[in-house]
């Protein structure tokens, strides 16, 4: 008896630590919208530089990482890589570029759609993980989807679409994701995200992207080291939870925006409709996350 007690308080304080991490990664992912509203009355820095320094310094890290441990890269299946870093990049250029039109609080509600078009996605191309209940819970989300949006407008705001567009390339990332990870370590997606990721936005953005002062230096350097922590620390938490409690505490963000980003960026708070819609999209996402027992 004696001898478990040992055991299954080592248990229980991995299992709390997990926790803490992955709810760790949802604050930190939401900090970084909160820079990007914080920073818009000392300096002008257009989205794409935001997703760019936090695609840079990612890689910068990922590389630093690499030598440390003496890995090397193991790429096999080239176009899975290319289609998560591409999926992923959209995904984050949409959500920063939500926040810069948009509520805070909205942007990440929607950005956490991404569940439900991984269950739709799947249904479509996943022929396996067909699953009808599944399917009624995105459509009743959707309703939350709507309500979060316009409900009572004609069109919905540009912000609210760019949030909704990150949370269908999120869901494509993910999808990506789980794919390639049959073939590839961590390392070496995490080098190709970052990397091409960095490289594209250079590509195409190189106009937004400019040598910073110090205080613009502040700001791209604060929001891309929160986004990566945020990266990092979902990636540790799922070691020691299972997919059910980390799908579960990730969709926390839905929350955490709905609560603090009136408080924190004097952003205008959710309608009745918004928080009736943002706890739809939270009941739906956990309803999802326990399908998967």
């Amino acid at each position: 008896m004696n001898n478990q007690l040992p055991n299954f308080y080592s248990e229980t304080s991995r299992k709390t630590l997990g926790w803490l991490a992955v709810f760790g990664s949802a604050f930190f992912f939401y900090l970084a919208t909160l820079i990007i509203r914080w920073a818009e009355p000392y300096v002008t820095i257009e989205s794409a530089y935001f997703v760019f320094a936090r695609l840079f310094l990612g890689f910068i890290i990922v590389c630093i990482t690499m030598a440390f441990q003496n890995k090397r890269l193991h790429p096999r299946k080239y176009h899975y890589l290319i289609g998560r870093t591409l999926a992923n990049t959209v995904a984050v250029f949409c959500f920063y570029k939500a926040v810069e039109l948009g509520s805070v609080a909205e942007a990440n509600i929607l950005n956490m759609t991404y569940p439900l078009f991984v269950a739709i996605f799947s249904w479509f191309f996943l022929r396996g993980q067909r699953d009808l209940l599944s399917l009624l819970i995105v459509a009743i989300a959707f309703c939350g989807v709507w309500l979060v949006l316009s409900p009572g407008k004609i069109t919905p705001d540009l912000g609210n679409l760019w949030g909704l567009c990150s949370g269908i390339t999120a869901a494509i990332a993910i999808i990506y994701l789980n794919i390639s990870r049959r073939y590839h370590d961590s390392q070496t997606i995490l080098f190709f995200m970052f990397g091409l990721g960095t490289t594209l936005m250079l590509i195409f953005f190189h106009d937004s992207i400019f040598i910073p002062n110090t205080k613009e230096f502040f700001f791209l350097f604060s929001c891309s080291v929160a986004g990566v922590l945020g990266q990092y620390l979902i990636t540790y938490g799922f070691l020691f939870v299972t997919a059910v409690e980390g799908s579960i505490i990730s969709s926390s963000r839905i929350l955490l925006a709905a609560i603090l980003g009136p408080i924190l960026v004097a952003g205008p708070s959710l309608t009745i409709s918004g928080w009736c819609g943002a706890l739809l999209i939270f009941a739906a996402n956990t309803g999802l996350a326990l399908r998967k027992v």
